[in-house]
């Protein structure tokens, strides 16, 4: 029988890196019954889509630079969406999948599995299972491991770490963004995004805290 619109899956891909969201487009619109209505760089262009236009399934990078994928999720959820997300990632720590399930997420897959095995994962996470490995599913699911998440310190983004290593060289601002190559506003943006995340209002009291509580992050 033909597939028909209802079993089409809809996906947004927001994915930081341009190649890698372009060429998972392509390959995922070459698949039978997978429609890929938009890829995003960005949180606020990817939230204007789902305003935009029917969305079954979100693949969500769980690292974008100045922001991490719970940040998506919450605000997704906050507008109305009620579709699937899978998370793409190169890694994270079993704290953290286990959050993530926890908040609604339908599974983690892995960057350097194959886009064959991704074609599966969407198709299972469509039909309603959990899109997990023996070992995710196993850290998700101690008693241990959830206790604890609130406990574990949040995990940094690459451009947080960044960010981090010229703080603790005593470069201001500006000086920061120069080095990595972002505008004044966007190192205001991750510092703030720090103090929240570790509940702190100061430089000092972000580098002690850290060195503290993050030191294997940095």
């Amino acid at each position: 029988m033909p597939r028909t619109e209802e079993q089409t899956a809809r996906i947004l891909l927001l994915d930081d890196h341009a190649l890698f969201r372009e060429s998972v487009s392509r390959l995922l619109s070459a698949e039978p019954g997978f429609e890929v209505v938009a890829h995003c760089g960005t949180i606020v262009e990817a939230l204007q889509v789902l305003r935009q236009k029917p969305v079954d399934l979100v693949l969500l990078d769980f690292d974008l630079g100045e922001h991490d994928g719970r940040e998506f999720l919450q605000l997704a959820r906050k507008q109305g969406f009620n579709g699937k997300i899978l998370i793409v990632t190169a890694g994270v720590a079993p704290v953290v999948v286990s959050e993530l399930i926890h908040s609604g997420v339908s599974g983690v897959f892995h960057k350097h599995d194959s886009a064959p095995l991704l074609a599966q994962g969407i198709r299972d996470v469509m039909a309603g299972k959990i899109w997990l490995d023996e070992e995710q599913l196993r850290t998700a699911l101690t008693p241990e491991v959830a206790k604890s998440k609130a406990a574990e310190p949040r995990q940094l983004t690459e451009r947080e770490r960044e960010v981090l290593s010229f703080v603790f060289d005593g470069l201001a601002n500006k000086e920061i963004a120069a080095r990595i190559g972002v505008s004044e506003g966007s190192v205001k943006s991750t510092l703030q995004q720090l103090f929240s995340k570790t509940g702190v209002r100061t430089r000092s009291q972000l580098v002690r805290i850290l060195l503290e509580q993050y030191r294997d992050q940095i």
